[in-house]
């Protein structure tokens, strides 16, 4: 599977509806080749994800689809994100209890960097395939065995530490 580049934090002003366009017509192929369906309500919690940088709750991914249509039951948005998980097209920010859409392409089971910006918010997502050996070495040292390889780092981003 080809690798889609993605800097780890967007710039201020770059181009958001071309980065959205782009992962959902990853999402969309990524399904079409497993034989998954992107129902319309997948498509619409993905693309609400897909609107911002910023992690989102499950509450608040009710309200923003609640802005063009019903109000969906959140046991529709907690399934629809179980599934966008599943596909690896989501990924749930412990820390928040929160969502963000994966504009990453990364191996399954590789641990994944989260850097979760203090001042704007937006968390930009790091391949941690450099970290996965150290990981494992700990773990078999430690007789344990990881189930959620997540790592999440609070601090600033380059954007807002130059502003």
């Amino acid at each position: 599977m080809a690798r889609r580049s993605h800097a780890v934090f967007p710039a201020p002003g770059h181009d958001h509806d071309r980065c959205a366009h782009d992962a959902l017509a990853h999402a969309e192929a990524l399904c079409a080749r497993r034989g998954e369906r992107l129902t319309a309500i997948r498509r619409a919690v993905l693309q609400v994800l897909l609107s911002t940088h910023q992690p989102l709750g499950a509450y608040e991914l009710i309200d923003r689809l609640a802005e063009g249509n019903g109000r969906p039951a959140p046991i529709t948005i907690y399934r629809a994100l179980d599934f966008l998980r599943a596909q690896g097209l989501v990924h749930r920010i412990e820390s928040r209890n929160a969502f963000v859409a994966c504009v990453h392409n990364h191996a399954e089971g590789d641990p994944v960097v989260f850097m979760i910006c203090e001042k704007c918010g937006a968390v930009g997502e790091a391949a941690g395939a450099a970290v996965a050996e150290t990981i494992r070495t700990a773990s078999r040292a430690a007789g344990f065995t990881p189930r959620t390889p997540v790592i999440e780092i609070s601090g600033m981003c380059a954007h807002c530490r130059a502003a």
